[in-house]
């Protein structure tokens, strides 16, 4: 019954960690949180940890981290490891798809500004053409 004192149930965990009880019943259901039991009205109890373990994926959600990813983590802890180097390795990753994207908004940008820089209108009645600017290439 030691445990049952100790278990927080999901209206105090989602009240304490300003996740909302759905988002916390849908991280249950994809095994991110084990709930300890039920109270005897049905409603789900977890352990002291489960603060900590909110915590951790809200900011590796906030690094860009998936569900997916975060739960890989979550499992290498779970069988007492730390998951640190893992985590590494996928932030790296990030870091090698973001300096992808930013590579790929220059040249967009560049087409853009020379779509703009170049910008007159000239009245084409003879085409069926919503805009000829952007449709030329």
């Amino acid at each position: 019954m030691l445990a049952q004192a100790e278990a927080k149930q999901i209206g105090v965990v989602a009240k304490e960690s300003g996740v909302p009880i759905k988002t916390i019943r849908y991280y249950e259901e994809l095994g991110l949180l084990k709930s300890s039991g039920r109270t005897e009205g049905g409603f789900r109890l977890f352990n002291s940890d489960v603060l900590e373990r909110l915590r951790f994926i809200k900011r590796a959600q906030s690094l860009g981290l998936s569900l997916s990813e975060i739960q890989e983590f979550l499992n290498v802890h779970d069988s007492g490891e730390l998951p640190c180097d893992h985590i590494k390795i996928k932030l790296e990753e990030k870091v090698k798809a973001i300096d992808e994207q930013m590579q790929q908004l220059l040249i967009l940008r560049q087409e853009l500004s020379g779509l703009i820089s170049g910008w007159e209108i000239k009245p084409d009645n003879n085409h069926s053409t919503i805009c000829p600017i952007i449709e030329h290439d």
